[in-house]
């Protein structure tokens, strides 16, 4: 079994904890119902992907020590400082040109789309950006570093980059001048003016002192993007940047000038590419009335997810492609459909019905009955095309906000 799993029951503990110490100093402010739903939909995400090209990675750091090293750096006591010191360093250069390069950026900047700064946004990271990431890592095990050491490094740093996301710890005196601490990440996650771009490195603060990076919080940070992006979709959250991006090529005109904005900085796309594309792909609507059983039932599907996400992690080395296939596509519609309920989408409806179909099709396969299959597929389908059972479905779901979709007609 993957022992890793224990990973998610420790940040869920340490999220409880910071949540709770918020409240007793009266802080509730810190926390929203909304985000900390998008942050761990994001973070689970990233985490069920990742797991799938993990190994992939560590034999890629393998190849690469194995046939390109520059040297063969043994296993010493300072070696394992120097290693922490290059990690570092790969880690400042990998974030500051996640922010410099549009390409990049637009894998980073869901970590950055956060209003608000917690234990839950460390979890904002998607896979395209684990994919980047570890490309950088690959420099050191080019070096020379055992890769096993790498990705022992990789832990510790991974670890500590958790418990900087947050504001229930205070500045923490001279410690600040050595440390990345929450209050100097906090200023990275800042979108005031003087923050903008600071504070990249991950353990150590004097990479950005080097090389001209470094702000100390000073006043009051306002979290999140410049331009915040307002809306709780899952699938919207991920992708607008490269749809903006695809809109600024477009409208370029040029092959060169499309290359120059891919690999440019973020400040060359058009302000005004995101409020079009908002106003074209998402629907405007008043701010949702929520319901105790509609949070209820977000907080029975994120559960879920958090719970099919320990377990699939704990026995991932025992399943096959067929049970991993079908794990992963339950989970990421769970999480679709999570973001989708917070916009108010009609849409899903449909993502219950493809969702129940896989919990079928899961239990069928693991029966080893096709033919049970096919029935319980026809009874559903059938019972899900009569317009009662749908407007019922929403009459569940939405309650006060069900008027907002006029008379149900059939699709």
């Amino acid at each position: 079994m993957n022992f890793a799993a224990f990973v998610v029951p420790a940040f869920l503990l340490f999220t409880a904890l910071e949540y709770w110490y918020a409240r007793k100093k009266g802080r509730s402010d810190l926390f929203s119902y909304e985000n900390a739903v998008t942050n761990i939909s994001v973070g689970i995400a990233e985490r069920l992907l990742s797991l799938l090209i993990t190994a992939s990675f560590y034999a890629l750091y393998y190849y690469v020590y194995e046939n390109y090293a520059l040297y063969q750096i043994p296993n010493h006591w300072l070696v394992w400082v120097v290693l922490l010191l290059a990690t570092d360093f790969v880690w400042y250069w990998y974030h500051r040109l996640g922010h410099e390069i549009n390409l990049f950026w637009g894998a980073h900047v869901v970590h950055h789309q956060s209003e608000e700064f917690n234990y839950t946004v460390s979890a904002r990271i998607t896979v395209l950006q684990a994919l980047i990431r570890n490309l950088f890592w690959c420099t050191l095990p080019f070096l020379g570093f055992h890769p096993a050491m790498v990705i022992t490094i990789l832990v510790v740093h991974g670890a500590y980059s958790f418990f900087t996301h947050t504001q229930v710890i205070g500045k923490l005196g001279w410690l600040e001048h050595i440390f990345i601490t929450p209050s100097h990440h906090g200023v990275h996650h800042a979108s005031n003016d003087k923050y903008l771009n600071k504070n990249y490195g991950d353990i150590f603060v004097f990479w950005d002192k080097l090389f001209g990076t470094f702000q100390k919080e000073e006043e009051k940070p306002v979290y999140g993007l410049t331009h915040p992006l307002k809306s709780y979709s899952f699938l919207w959250q991920h992708f607008h940047y490269y749809a903006e991006l695809w809109e600024a090529c477009r409208r370029s005109g040029s092959v060169w000038q499309s290359i120059k904005i891919m690999f440019g900085k973020p400040e060359m796309i058009d302000q005004e590419i995101r409020p079009a594309l908002e106003a074209k792909l998402l629907p405007r609507k008043a701010a949702p009335r929520h319901t105790f059983r509609f949070r209820a039932y977000l907080n029975v599907q994120i559960a879920a997810a958090l719970a099919g996400l320990f377990f699939f992690i704990l026995l991932y080395p025992k399943l096959d492609r067929v049970e991993i296939t079908l794990a992963v596509s339950v989970i990421l519609l769970t999480l679709i459909n999570c973001g989708a309920m917070l916009e108010l989408q009609r849409w899903i409806y449909f993502v219950e019905i493809s969702r129940a179909l896989l919990l079928l099709g899961s239990v069928c396969y693991w029966a080893h009955s096709f033919t049970t299959f096919a029935c319980s597929v026809l009874i559903l389908m059938s019972v899900c095309s009569l317009e009662l059972v749908e407007k019922n479905y929403y009459q569940f779901v939405y309650a006060r906000n069900l008027k907002r979709f006029g008379k149900f007609k059939k699709h």
